[in-house]
């Protein structure tokens, strides 16, 4: 294994992004930010702009640590809810490269439901009779 490569997790909802910085296995964290750890207006946690400064973030401990290249796991809420990520993920994206982290390669590892549960009444769709 390289000690130059990580996996950095981003969950980008529409209301927050979450950004995780891991080692190759996944099992030691080695940094950890939200949206509510740069900015104090709650509407404001899932911008594009807080998603941006959190990749800056992110990418400095990443250089501290000697990591220079990095495969990104992208997700969204998934299940039940709505499938795609949120507007953070394409700027946090973008804001890693700019601040010198090679992307390996990008997955999107939002759940998806094989048919499960029920969604709640007023997103089924209504049919209409007669």
């Amino acid at each position: 294994m390289s000690e130059n490569k990580g996996i950095i997790h981003i969950y980008a909802t529409h209301n927050n992004t979450i950004m995780l910085l891991t080692d190759l296995t996944g099992s030691e964290t080695i940094t950890k930010t939200s949206g509510g750890m740069e900015t104090k207006a709650q509407h404001k946690e899932g911008s594009p702009y807080v998603a941006m400064k959190l990749a800056e973030n992110i990418a400095n401990s990443a250089r501290e640590k000697g990591i220079t290249e990095v495969f990104v796991k992208v997700r969204g809420h998934g299940g039940n809810r709505s499938t795609s990520a949120g507007s953070g993920a394409e700027a946090a994206i973008r804001s890693l490269t700019r601040n010198g982290l090679r992307i390996i390669a990008i997955e999107n590892v939002t759940p998806m439901p094989h048919d499960g549960c029920r969604k709640k009444k007023k997103f089924r769709g209504k049919t209409k009779k007669g």
